[in-house]
């Protein structure tokens, strides 16, 4: 929250792209300024997130600062356009990134590529790394706060202070869906909507039916990142916080689930997708853009 209030980033000179999809649906790319032969690094961002998300503009002028080419993927229905198709964007959805990754090898065979996911967008990095093994493309990633395990993390949001997230994402996904079926007929029961108030049961009801599975336990089943990491081939870092409130400390992947490739860099405080320091209150500095730029210099040309 308090990096959403305070963390002011200058603006950022991008240019759009609508990429369409093999299924008919389409996302739109958000991309920094063209740098020909430098790496080019695929931004993923977190529920409900988008261009205009205070870390989503920070991240990708620090990765302009750095000499390299930023392109943020944002999922179906996040970019102030509804998608085409019923289905939405979830957690385990790892087809658009793979179909975008397949497209930029085309266009820039010659280029180094590198990934950032942050939260959801995190998860769905990690599960992609772990699917591809030594197939992946990437020469390194870094995921910021990741929801591990969903099912925890949908317990966590019902509890205490946490709820207010909960309250604030719900109401976010649930106005969209109302908009979005306003002149179509709704595959689901949108009379229900405002039933559904938790995570488990917006889950159970919107996002399963919508993304074919066939219930909340399997989307969170199949989804979950955790599963995923020691499958890792690409060099990655996992920035997380152990007072993440999206999660418990039970979420987080032990030493047997970590694969030689991944680091996880687990700070007693950081929040979610907090992670800020700097000389004063107003003054605050994201420690995941330092960090991105010390890993990312590691392994890129």
């Amino acid at each position: 929250m308090y990096l959403n209030l305070f963390y002011k980033s200058s603006p950022l000179k991008t240019h759009n792209e609508q990429f369409d999809l093999p299924d008919g649906d389409f996302i739109d790319l958000v991309w920094t300024e063209e740098k020909s032969s430098e790496p080019l690094i695929v931004l993923l961002h977190g529920l409900e997130g988008s261009i205009d998300s205070p870390y989503v503009n920070g991240i990708l002028k620090t990765i302009n600062e750095c000499g390299w080419q930023g392109v943020l993927m944002q999922f179906r229905g996040c970019s102030g356009r509804h998608n085409r198709l019923d289905r939405s964007y979830h957690s385990g959805d790892t087809g658009d990134i793979n179909t975008l990754v397949t497209e930029l090898k085309l266009r820039y065979p010659d280029r180094d590529l590198a990934a950032i996911g942050v939260s959801l967008g995190g998860n769905v990095l990690i599960k992609y790394l772990g699917e591809q093994g030594n197939n992946s493309p990437f020469k390194a990633a870094m995921a910021i706060s990741i929801p591990f395990d969903l099912s925890n993390c949908a317990s966590e949001l019902k509890i205490g202070f946490s709820r207010i997230y909960q309250r604030y994402l719900i109401n976010s996904l649930s106005d969209k869906v109302r908009n979005k079926f306003k002149d179509r007929t709704a595959p689901i029961d949108l009379n229900k909507l405002n039933d559904w108030t938790d995570f488990f049961l917006f889950d159970d009801n919107v996002t399963a039916p919508l993304n074919g599975f066939k219930n909340v336990d399997d989307y969170y089943t199949k989804s979950s990142c955790k599963q995923f990491i020691k499958h890792i081939v690409t060099p990655t870092l996992i920035l997380h916080s152990k007072d993440d409130p999206f999660m418990n400390e039970t979420a987080l992947p032990i030493e047997n689930d970590l694969s030689p490739s991944v680091t996880l860099e687990l700070t007693e405080h950081g929040g979610h997708v907090g992670f800020i320091y700097g000389s004063s209150p107003f003054n605050v500095k994201y420690w995941a853009e330092r960090r991105l730029v010390e890993f990312f210099n590691s392994y890129l040309n």
